[in-house]
């Protein structure tokens, strides 16, 4: 059959009239990406730290998130999670308490009421757009810390391995906190994802250490500053 003699199929239609997107729009989003650049261009070098927003304060996990916190900021960097309950609130409350910078970056949901008490009164930014927050969970971190959480910290730990696999951004630390959690994970992608459908390289395995101590994820931000013997900057120019 020659392309002439194929059949046309007739496209499907929405279902209610379509129109372009409003081109105020587009400000709102120009002004998130101001917003957060104004406020994190002022806050030094920090880590950003992932985890559910369902763990609570009791939780083995939420202690370890605050000490991690504490640690990093006695290396001297600051703290960023999505500034919400839970793991994310261990993450500031770590900072906050033992004198480190504090970044909070809330995204509007419906069943998350606010920031956490913890975040710096002017690293506080909310959002609107996930695509405008990833960006900058991204370019002001130096190392991200993935301790176990649902959907939405698998996103944010598969993007980030992503953009430095696809060399998007600059090679950083990403580590995983909980061998029980992330180690049957990481085992089917050894054993799947490489193994077997070789759909990536044997070295991005080693893109993400698992770790349980809290003293491992900042030794291993340590030595990789060190061996890279570079100064700190953000991880990309737009």
């Amino acid at each position: 059959m020659t392309s002439n003699q194929v059949k046309k199929h007739e496209m499907r239609q929405w279902g209610r009239a379509m129109k372009g997107e409003n081109s105020w729009t587009m400000f709102k989003v120009i002004s998130e990406f101001v917003d957060g650049f104004e406020t994190l261009n002022k806050m030094g070098p920090c880590v950003s730290i992932f985890g559910s927003a369902r763990t609570k304060p009791d939780h083995p996990n939420y202690k370890k998130a605050v000490d991690i916190a504490r640690i990093l900021t006695e290396a001297g960097y600051g703290v960023i999670t999505g500034g919400g309950p839970g793991i994310m609130e261990a993450g500031n409350k770590g900072a906050h308490l033992y004198g480190g910078r504090s970044v909070g970056l809330n995204i509007d949901l419906p069943f998350e009421q606010g920031s956490n008490q913890y975040v710096d009164h002017d690293a506080n930014l909310n959002f609107r757009y996930f695509f405008v927050r990833k960006v900058m969970f991204v370019k002001y971190a130096q190392a991200f810390i993935a301790l176990p959480g649902g959907f939405g910290t698998m996103d944010e730990l598969f993007e980030v391995l992503t953009l430095v696999q696809t060399k998007k951004i600059t090679q950083v630390p990403i580590i995983l906190v909980g061998t029980e959690f992330w180690g049957g994970m990481k085992e089917w992608i050894k054993q799947v994802m490489l193994e077997e459908h070789h759909n990536i390289n044997p070295d991005d395995l080693d893109l993400m250490p698992v770790v349980d101590d809290p003293e491992e994820v900042v030794a291993i931000i340590d030595q990789f500053y060190a061996d890279k013997g570079e100064e700190l900057s953000p991880n990309y120019e737009l």
